[in-house]
């Protein structure tokens, strides 16, 4: 799973669990709301920092950290060097 549906994933998945509108996040973590839509559906490409602001506006851990990914993909090691930088390991 590439990284921009593993954010699309479970950005969405938090966000209907905890029956947060959409609007809401979006303005809670300072974006548009076309954008968080755009980001839902795999349209909008997040920046570098935006994972980890919806997740701080969710309290919740990274949500790339939250999907089981494929051994030695990039993706992978991407989230892994994520967690050490922010001392999660």
């Amino acid at each position: 799973m590439r990284a921009r549906a593993l954010v699309a994933y479970n950005l969405r998945r938090i966000r209907v669990q905890r029956g947060i509108p959409q609007e809401q996040l979006a303005y809670d973590a300072g974006i548009d709301r076309s954008y968080m839509s755009g980001l839902e559906r795999q349209q909008a490409n997040p920046t570098i920092d935006l994972p980890d602001r919806l997740a701080e506006t969710l309290t919740e851990p990274r949500p790339v950290m939250r999907v089981k990914l494929p051994r030695g993909g990039f993706v992978q090691k991407l989230a892994l060097a994520a967690a050490h930088w922010n001392g999660v390991t």
